[in-house]
């Protein structure tokens, strides 16, 4: 083939030369920027007074940008935020909730952020919605934590904070992560009381003060950083050990809790009887004391009336002997039956002497009246 039918020389094809055809459109062609200022500027010679630029146009233009400028600096403030107003990004004033002006860009700008919110944040556990129904599921590296006595304790918990009324600049330019920053000073927090606390105070009857004393450190880190950041609450959700120990644990605290209970079983015992016998040792003491003093008594009372009946016998001692004899027949034969025997009515064989049973006779009516008594009753 000859050289000239090639059409583009030994290189190839084409009108322009070796290095092909020249550029190929490969999409819509961009606008055209002069026909746009152009289409533009006929647009605004149709709304001005007189179809071209004049001076009252310009002035109108003027006046309606101003006006629309100077509305540009109304604001709404939500029920949850708090409206930070800055003058060339500094702080000047806080609005609450409502309709609000401040002077229009650049002069005055307004931040919203939502103060009054009381924000949860959850550490050591997160929801997961990928499971069926949503639950929670545990974070190890967040709970996991060494308690004061070198044990591992599994603690899930929740910060309830929310931003102060009067630290909302602090809030937005001392800060730059919030969430972050709150995580991060409660998980240590947390870390920190654990692990001065022993695990069994923790497991039982102290969550409470844990929670307390975790608040206080918090509040008081956070204002040593001026966050602006207010903690209203802690709340331990599960404190548990690992749950590789967690079976052998309960064992143990069942263990213990059973110690527990026979020992306050045991003590409540003893304070039942000890008391009891202390009672009856006293009273038996007393008792003897009582009988100890009466046998001294008695015992003085028999030697003083000797004494004085020997003084009395010493004077007159047939009439003292006599005396006494027929004091101590009384005595005994006061109270006893008798039957009076004549002597000489032996001689004619009837040996004893009729007599009229006077006490038997008195004995019965008096019986009688008490049965009759007991059964009235």
């Amino acid at each position: 083939m000859p050289w000239k039918n090639q059409g583009g020389g030994p290189w190839g094809s084409g009108p322009k030369g070796p290095w092909g055809s020249g550029p190929q459109s490969s999409g819509p062609k961009p606008p055209d920027l002069e026909d746009l200022l152009r289409r533009g500027q006929d647009r605004l010679q149709s709304i001005l007074p007189g179809g071209h630029f004049s001076a009252m146009g310009i002035v109108l233009l003027l006046v309606a940008a101003v006006a629309i400028w100077a509305l540009s600096g109304f604001f709404r403030v939500q029920s949850e935020e708090l409206g930070v107003v800055l003058r060339f990004g500094q702080h000047v004033r806080t609005v609450g909730p409502g309709l609000h002006y401040h002077a229009p860009y650049p002069i005055e700008s307004v931040l919203l952020p939502k103060a009054l919110r009381v924000s949860t944040l959850s550490i050591g556990m997160r929801y997961d919605e990928s499971r069926r129904g949503g639950s929670f599921r545990d974070v190890p590296e967040e709970s996991l934590m060494l308690t004061g006595d070198e044990n591992i304790v599994d603690v899930d918990f929740t910060v309830l904070w929310r931003i102060k009324n009067d630290g909302v600049g602090d809030y937005l330019f001392n800060i730059q992560n919030p969430e972050g920053t709150v995580k991060a000073v409660a998980e240590s927090a947390m870390r920190e009381v654990i692990g001065r606390t022993n695990i069994q105070p923790i497991l039982t009857g102290a969550r409470t003060a844990t929670e307390t004393a975790v608040q206080d450190l918090m509040q008081k880190t956070l204002d040593s950083y001026n966050s602006g950041v207010l903690i209203q609450q802690v709340q331990m959700q599960k404190v548990d050990p690992p749950a590789q120990v967690i079976d052998a644990f309960r064992d143990v605290q069942a263990a213990r809790a059973d110690l527990e209970r026979l020992q306050n079983e045991a003590q409540t015992y003893a304070n039942r009887v000890v008391p009891d016998a202390r009672g009856r040792g006293a009273q038996i003491l007393q008792a003897a004391q009582g009988y100890k003093e009466q046998a001294v008594a008695e015992a003085k009372g028999q030697t003083a009336r000797f004494l004085k009946v020997y003084d009395e016998y010493k004077k007159a001692p047939d009439v003292t002997r006599q005396r006494i004899y027929l004091e101590t027949m009384e005595r005994v034969l006061g109270s006893a039956d008798k039957v009076v025997i004549d002597p000489g009515s032996s001689g004619q064989g009837q040996g004893f002497v009729p007599y009229l049973p006077l006490t038997e006779l008195m004995r019965r009516p008096q019986a009688a009246a008490q049965t009759q008594q007991g059964s009235t009753r």
